[in-house]
């Protein structure tokens, strides 16, 4: 008997506990397959190419009906929710990182989420954090033993000759004891454990970019990932523990940053003014928390839209500074933008500024922004007015920035309508609406009604039952005729709306009860999931009297 328990996501990342006929292995894990799967001693049809014809797979590649299945991307599979499945041969994608991701969407979008994914002879301490990232779970010894015999001592940096066991790089036992088998696999375990860590603590994006840098093809398949946004984007949470560590190139092409750029434009409902500002990002965030902010609001005084310019993100309404990741990201200051930087940063400008139109745009920039936005106004054939074009919080610059706004007429601050057409894809009537308290304990009420509230963490809108009436459509799960005790699970959700991520917040809809909450995975996998926590329930209202 096999069971899978998911407990954490982190994208295609899990962590959580498998069961096999007693034995608990706590995922993700390098373990002796063989134990707990006897049937893989025997198994045939577990050396077909990846590439291999769907013709010749069909007649090699067999199952019998034993744990685990064997998959391939050329084939439907017959797995069901909580099989494990093994996909042979993947050690060789490797080498090919564009085939390697093709392969991995084309073979995940065929095969049940609550699945367990095995990579048999695939794993090494310096490639498991990529095939963790890529949603495998389950791994074996062969790779590190075949490294052993061949004299090659592993680590997670790379491979090394044998001499490297004497030189004092590691003091594991089996270091110390001059066995090098023992220590390529303590230094397999010691690696999984450290992904098992890093997928608990929604990091393991910084964990691969930084170990990647040492292997040009793992750099490759993080970026040919990256490409395929439409897979990606429905593994992604909306927010993330901690501080995004924007550190390298790739960190721009992250779902998070396109994301955020995608419904900047797509959804964002910016305030009804004529002028917008363009400023420049700050090193704490929120930015308005910075002395630099707190000048240049002091200067603009609710005259205009103030939009900050900024890499990775691009743009960030001031509205949107505290929303997960425009609140909790950072980034190497070094005062430069690249080229890729500046294209990426200025095509976001640039469609931000094609949907929304304002008669003035002042630049209050300098360096690397001012430049991108020279560029996006270039592009889009609008006009830049400028206010400054070095140090913008020079006394001299925010005079002028004052000068610029004389007899402007002042905006009205409703960050909640920014905020919710963001979030949840609607255009709010907040006529009547008040804030009460300082961020990050903020709450929007209706007279004596509280509607919405600020979650410290991720600086999301949290709605009421009251404040779902004004978010009339999205966001729903629905659920089988039962009233939750707790947590709702996936068995009993019947729809939800695809829009739903991970970290999403979520209306839950039953015959006889509503419920407020946070999705705990993609609507998708709520519809296909047969085990595991749909939504974590925050409060639960009876509607049968």
């Amino acid at each position: 008997m096999i069971r899978v328990e998911i407990r954490r996501r982190d994208g295609l990342a899990r962590s959580g506990m498998l069961t096999v006929d007693g034995s608990m292995v706590q995922l993700p894990a390098a373990v002796d397959t063989e134990s707990l799967f006897p049937a893989l001693k025997t198994r045939g049809g577990t050396n077909i190419s990846l590439s291999a014809a769907a013709g010749f797979v069909r007649t090699y590649c067999t199952n019998t009906g034993e744990q685990p299945f064997t998959i391939h991307p050329a084939l439907d599979n017959p797995v069901t929710s909580g099989d494990c499945v093994i996909v042979p041969n993947w050690h060789t994608a490797f080498f090919n990182p564009r085939s390697y991701a093709s392969w991995l969407v084309t073979t995940k979008e065929k095969t049940p989420p609550d699945t367990v994914w095995y990579a048999p002879g695939s794993a090494l301490p310096s490639n498991v954090h990529i095939l963790c990232y890529s949603g495998f779970d389950l791994f074996d010894f062969l790779a590190v033993d075949l490294k052993s015999a061949q004299g090659i001592f592993c680590t997670p940096e790379g491979e090394f000759p044998h001499d490297a066991l004497k030189s004092g790089i590691c003091t594991c036992e089996g270091c110390r004891n001059q066995d090098l088998k023992t220590h390529n696999r303590q230094a397999l375990l010691h690696e999984t454990a450290l992904v098992r860590q890093f997928i608990g603590d929604s990091r393991l994006r910084e964990l691969v970019e930084s170990r990647c840098r040492m292997n040009a093809n793992h750099v490759a398949i993080i970026r040919h990932l990256d490409q395929q946004y439409a897979f990606t984007e429905r593994y992604a949470p909306t927010a993330r523990s901690g501080v995004l560590q924007a550190n390298s190139g790739e960190s721009m092409q992250r779902v998070e940053m396109r994301r955020f750029a995608e419904r900047l434009i797509t959804r964002y409902h910016p305030p009804k003014t004529g002028v917008a500002v363009l400023l420049p990002c700050s090193a704490k965030k929120p930015y308005s928390l910075s002395q630099s902010h707190r000048r240049f609001q002091l200067a603009i005084a609710g005259r205009a839209h103030e939009l900050i310019v900024t890499s990775p993100l691009g743009l960030v309404p001031r509205e949107l500074e505290c929303c997960y990741p425009a609140g909790h990201y950072d980034v190497p200051v070094t005062g430069y933008w690249d080229a890729e930087e500046c294209a990426v940063i200025s095509g976001i400008l640039s469609r931000y500024f094609t949907r929304h139109h304002y008669e003035r745009v002042i630049a209050h920039l300098e360096g690397g922004a001012l430049k991108v936005a020279e560029l996006a106004a270039q592009e889009c054939g609008i006009p830049l007015e400028y206010s400054c074009r070095e140090h913008p919080a020079s006394d001299a610059a925010l005079a002028h920035l004052n000068e610029a706004l004389s007899g402007e007429r002042r905006v009205k601050d409703d960050r909640l309508h920014g905020m919710a057409s963001w979030q949840f894809a609607v255009n709010m009537d907040t006529r009547g609406i008040t804030a009460r308290g300082h961020f990050p304990e903020l709450f929007y009420s209706k007279g004596a009604t509280q509607l919405f509230s600020i979650d410290t963490g991720t600086g999301m809108l949290r709605p009421t039952f009251d404040g779902w009436n004004l978010i009339p459509d999205g966001y729903r799960v629905y659920i089988d005729d039962f009233i939750p005790e707790g947590d709702v699970l996936a068995p009993g959700v019947v729809k939800a709306d695809p829009e739903i991520r991970e970290g999403d917040e979520v209306l839950v809809v039953g015959a006889r009860t509503q419920a407020t909450g946070r999705a705990a995975m993609p609507a998708w996998e709520m519809e296909a999931s047969k085990r595991g926590v749909a939504v974590r329930v925050r409060k639960i209202k009876r509607l049968d009297g």
